[in-house]
This record gives structure tokens, sequence and C-alpha cells, in this order.
């Protein structure tokens, strides 16, 4: 099966050409080869390859720098993946994209589920919601995965920003009034492709389970690492950042267990084996 992967330097995509089949024609490009806000060029390229299945993991992910940047944002995770879910549709490729707990506000106190509203409050989350309206504009046979807080091997993270900075201060102050579900890219590739096996198509929430604020993850991290670091709690409030947050963007995976028949490891699980294989 012909299977083009896009955004192929990035942490998760990395960990999905890992696992990928050895059946696979695989054929992984970055922006040097294929920038996927130019229409024309995803055209060309999608046109002569014909892949019978695309997998999106293009995005502009810093956060606070789209504040900055709307415009690029919007071109590369709202009109690039529509061209990508555009092309997919003339050649009847399977599409499969990543998107994230930003299209949520976070005002809530329950897991996010699938049929919830979106609602975002930054650039990022507004851009990757209308990549998502895009994608279902041009296709039914899509698969959209919302995830979060990843971490993972080659990539800029969570983790090894913690690490970095245990090493530089006694004192670490993070925030305690965010909470998400950290979550490994290698767990989440292999989740992405038993979906994938089975042909899932619509919206899927896809994370680690269990969840933590901020100050809790950068408190396993130190202990983990056993190191004397000490982490204090502190409020958003404290660091202001460019972009909003959304307080509590805790994704539901119930859709997924059902399809799967098993959830991603518990993130504390998850965070073990990460610094045991780094």
């Amino acid at each position: 099966m012909k299977v083009l992967l896009t955004g192929a330097k990035g942490m998760l995509a990395g960990a999905i050409l890992n696992k990928k089949p050895r059946e696979w024609d695989l054929r992984a490009v970055d922006i040097e080869e294929l920038d996927i806000t130019d229409r024309a060029a995803v055209q060309e390229m999608i046109l002569r390859f014909e892949p019978a299945m695309m997998i999106n993991c293009a995005a502009f992910t810093r956060v606070d720098e789209c504040e900055e940047k709307k415009e690029l944002a919007f071109a590369v995770n709202a009109a690039g993946v529509g061209h990508l879910a555009e092309a997919a549709s003339q050649t009847g490729a399977y599409f499969v994209h990543f998107s994230t707990d930003y299209i949520f506000d976070g005002s809530g106190n329950q897991p996010y589920r699938e049929e919830d509203m979106p609602c975002p409050i930054s650039v990022y989350g507004a851009s990757k919601w209308e990549g998502e309206c895009r994608i279902r504009k041009h296709l039914k046979d899509y698969l959209i995965i919302r995830t979060q807080w990843l971490y993972g091997r080659g990539g800029t993270h969570f983790v090894n920003a913690i690490l970095g900075l245990a090493k530089k201060q006694e004192v670490l102050k993070v925030v305690d009034d965010q909470v998400g579900s950290p979550t490994w890219t290698e767990d989440l590739s292999e989740g992405t492709l038993a979906l994938v096996e089975r042909r899932a198509t619509g919206e899927y929430h896809l994370v680690n389970d269990g969840h933590c604020s901020w100050y809790q993850f950068a408190s396993r991290i130190i202990k983990e690492a056993a190191l004397p670091t000490k982490v204090i709690p502190c409020t958003t409030a404290e660091f202001p950042r460019p972009a909003k947050r959304p307080a509590y963007s805790v994704l539901s995976t119930d859709k997924a267990k059902r399809v799967l028949g098993r959830g991603l490891p518990h993130w504390e699980v998850a965070l073990k084996r990460f610094m045991r294989s780094v």
C-alpha cells in the first residue's frame, strides 16, 4: 500500500516511522520536499504518487508564536491541511490527521468527548479547529486523532525542558492549574496504527490514560530522574504567556477504548518507560 507521510522530521512522525508495517510503500516528506501551504505542489505530488493513505504530521505547533504569526498558523494548520484533504478526495486516499485539545476552551471539569463543541481560545487552537473543518468539507474517509502534551525522542517537549532546567536551578516553579494527559509518542503512534488497521473514521481522542497538572507532571519527571531539584506549584497568572491555555483539557478516550479494546498505558507508566529509554 502506498502511504504518504507529511511532517516527516517531527517527533510524532518519527515514532510512526519506527513502527510502520513492512508492507507499506512509504514516502515520507517534510517542508523541503513538500510545503503543504502550496496547493499546486500538494496536488502535483499526490496525483503523481497516488497514495492509498495519507498521514499528516505537518503542523505549526509553537503555541505562543502562533499568536504573533497568525497568518502562518492558519496557512499551515488550516489551509495546508485543506490542500491535503482536497487532494486526498481526488485520489480516494484514506486521510489521517492529528489535532489537539486546544480546540476546547478548558472551562469544564469533565473529560471532553469527541462530540463536545469546540471553543478555541488561542490562535493555535482556532487554526487547528479550522483544519479539522476543512477535512470534513472535502472528505468522509478520514481519521482525526486529537491528542495532547506530547513528548518523545527527537523533539522539543516538556520532559526535556524540565530536565534541562533542573540541571541549572535548585527550585522550579510550575503551573498547577492546567490539567491534561501527558502522552508519549511511542504509545500514541502504536494506538494510531491500531486505529488505522481497523480503518477507523471520524474523530477520536487518543492520549495516555490518567491526567495531572503540569506541576504534578514535572514532579514525577524529577522523581524518575532522581534529581534533588525542588518543584513548587504556582498559578498560570504568575507566568503570563501570549497564548491562553485551556485550564482543564482532559480528553475522554472511551471511544478509542471501545474500538481498540483497551486504552493507552497510564501516563506515569509511559513516563517511566520513556525515562529508561533515553
